[in-house]
C-alpha cells in the first residue's frame, strides 16, 4: 500500500503574488484619498480657529480703544514706533505682546527683525504659497486680509469723522475705519471682517507679509482708488496647484484659498466657510457694512 507523502509549499505561486499586490493596491488607492480628506479637514479646522484668534483680537482691540477697530496704517509718534501696519497693532491682543514690544523705539513696526518673525495665528496650513513660514519676498507670510469694503476709510483716502483718529500731531495721514465695533450699520453678524488670501503671488511680483507697509496694492489710495481683497469679487477657493511657483488662478487683489471653502471672519467673533458658489449679491452684502440688506438663505 502506497502513501502519499505531504507536500510543503514553501511560497506564493505567481498568481497568488499578483492578486496579494493588487489587493495592497487597491487598499493604498482608496487610503490615500481619505488620508488627504482627513489632512484637509484638519488644515481647514486650524485655519477657522486662526480667525477665531483673529477676531478675539479685534475685540480686544477695540476693548483697549473705546470700541475703535485698527487702522490699516496707524503712526504711534509718542513710542517710537511709527508706522504700525494693521497686523503688528494686533500682536498684543492675540498674546504677542513680546514681538510687538520689539518694535519700540525702532522707528517702524517692521524693524529689528520683526518683518522675519512668523506668527502661527497669521498662517493658514493649507497655504501653499508659503515657503518656511516666508512669502516670495522673504517676510514672514500672512495667509488673511481685511476686505477693502469694510476696513477703509469711506471717501478713500482719509474719513473726517468723529471716530476718526486718522492723523497725528506729525500730520500723517493713516486709514482708519469709518465705525466702530459697536455701530457697524447693518450689524456685527452680517459683516465679514477678515478673509483668506494667499501670502504670495509671485507672478505679480507681490507678498501678503503682515509685517509689510501697506503701499499702493495693499490698501493705501492713489488717485481715490483702493486695492485689497475686494469683497465684490466672489471668493477663489480650492486653487492648489502650484504652476511656476505660485497657486494657480490666484490673484493678489480678491480673496482666495486653498479650502473648498474659504473662511471668514465675521464682526461678531464668529466663523463662517464660504464656497466660490455664493451668489453675487449674498456676497456682496455680506462684505459691505451699509447697503441695508439682510443675508438671504444662501449665506
Amino acid at each position: 500500500m502506497f502513501r502519499r507523502l505531504a507536500v510543503r509549499r514553501l511560497a506564493f505561486t505567481l498568481i497568488e503574488l499578483l492578486v496579494v499586490i493588487a489587493i495592497i493596491a487597491i487598499l493604498i488607492a482608496l487610503l490615500v484619498p481619505a488620508v488627504q480628506k482627513v489632512r484637509e479637514a484638519a488644515a481647514r479646522t486650524q485655519c477657522a480657529n486662526n480667525c477665531k484668534q483673529i477676531g478675539l483680537g479685534i475685540h480686544n482691540y477695540a476693548s483697549a480703544f473705546n470700541g475703535k477697530l485698527p487702522p490699516l496704517m496707524d503712526y504711534y509718534q509718542n513710542n517710537g514706533i511709527y508706522w504700525a501696519p494693521f497686523w503688528y497693532q494686533l500682536l498684543p491682543y492675540i498674546e504677542q505682546g513680546p514681538l510687538f514690544n520689539r518694535a519700540i523705539n525702532q522707528g517702524a513696526g517692521w524693524n529689528n527683525n520683526i518683518y522675519l518673525q512668523p506668527v502661527a495665528t497669521y498662517m493658514c496650513p493649507s497655504d501653499i504659497s508659503i515657503n518656511n513660514n516666508l512669502c516670495p519676498n522673504g517676510w514672514a507670510a500672512c495667509s488673511y486680509a481685511p476686505p477693502m469694503q469694510f476696513w477703509c476709510p469711506q471717501n478713500g483716502v482719509g474719513w473726517n469723522g468723529n471716530n476718526s483718529y486718522q492723523q497725528q500731531g506729525s500730520g500723517q495721514w493713516i486709514l482708519c475705519p469709518q465705525y466702530k465695533i459697536g455701530n457697524i450699520p447693518d450689524g456685527s453678524s452680517n459683516q465679514v471682517g477678515i478673509v483668506e488670501r494667499y501670502a504670495g503671488c509671485p507672478q505679480y511680483g507681490w507678498s501678503n507679509a503682515w509685517a509689510y507697509p501697506m503701499g499702493v496694492n495693499w490698501g493705501w489710495s492713489s488717485n481715490g482708488s483702493l486695492y485689497g481683497p475686494w469683497g465684490t469679487v466672489l471668493p477663489q477657493t480650492n486653487t492648489p496647484d502650484v504652476r511656476n511657483g505660485y497657486p494657480l488662478g490666484a490673484h493678489p487683489y480678491y480673496p482666495n484659498s486653498g479650502h473648498a471653502t474659504m473662511q471668514t471672519l465675521l464682526m461678531d467673533g464668529s466663523v463662517r466657510g464660504v464656497s466660490g458658489s455664493i451668489s453675487q449679491n449674498t456676497w456682496t452684502w455680506a462684505v459691505t457694512p451699509n447697503d441695508g440688506n439682510s443675508l438671504p438663505n444662501d449665506w
